[in-house]
């Protein structure tokens, strides 16, 4: 809830359900899943988030606010997995064919430490789906310092010589599209996707077609910049 950005911007309302309802449907949807946790602060402004959680009866962690890989820790230890697919709650727009197609890579590759469709971007910003082993996020609590221990994964996608590290594309390159929500430009588009589309998980194929047609919308967000990975 403590966005610099966009303050609160995890529970707005988009046609009746919360921007975290529809991350957390989108990623029960893609049936890959064996639990699901969303994995909030323990600071006062997210006690609305586990709200939201009890409202929705999905089990929620509370962990530190500034060393969020901390508290992915906590939550793998409080809900054993063998790995754990990530998600941003800030992705509306999360396609649940897209979290199925990245489980579904991870399981052919024996061995793999972590997949990710940001490791060489083709999808919109928005739409990205992440799986680390279990073991491995153990050990990157022990390894990750400073602005590793606040985007969870990157100490191993940084570190390919200590990880065996998986990068998923997927063709056509629609990376130019902007669908995450991180200021109000980002959430005009977003809104108006849900206006045009109401509240289902559209598939990225059928949003990109659409997009295609609507130049103003696509140039609402398209000079965000998005934050560098030394950035909190």
């Amino acid at each position: 809830m403590g966005s610099s950005r966009l303050p609160g911007k995890v529970l707005r309302p988009l046609a009746g359900r919360s921007v975290l309802g529809r991350v957390v449907r989108a990623a029960s949807d893609s049936g890959v899943l064996a639990d699901l946790v969303v994995a909030t602060s323990t600071d006062a402004v997210d006690d609305a988030v586990a709200a939201e959680c009890a409202r929705l009866d999905v089990p929620c962690h509370r962990g530190p606010v500034d060393d969020v890989l901390d508290r992915f820790v906590g939550a793998l230890a409080a809900h054993p997995g063998d790995a754990v697919m990530r998600f941003t709650a800030d992705c509306p727009l999360l396609d649940p064919e897209i979290i199925t197609l990245v489980a579904s890579v991870y399981r052919a590759v024996p061995g793999l430490d972590y997949a990710s469709t940001s490791i060489a971007r083709t999808l919109p910003r928005g739409l990205d789906v992440e799986i680390i082993r279990a073991e491995t996020l153990r050990t990157l609590g022990r390894l990750a310092t400073d602005h590793h221990r606040v985007h969870v994964t990157s100490y191993a996608y940084t570190h390919p010589e200590l990880f065996r590290v998986l990068g998923v594309t997927l063709t056509p390159d629609r990376s130019a599209l902007r669908l995450t929500l991180d200021t109000e430009q980002d959430w005009t588009l977003v809104s108006a996707i849900i206006d045009h589309f109401g509240d289902v998980s559209v598939p990225l194929a059928k949003l990109a077609d659409w997009l295609d047609g609507q130049p103003r919308l696509r140039a609402l967000n398209a000079d965000v910049r998005q934050k560098h990975l030394e950035e909190s």
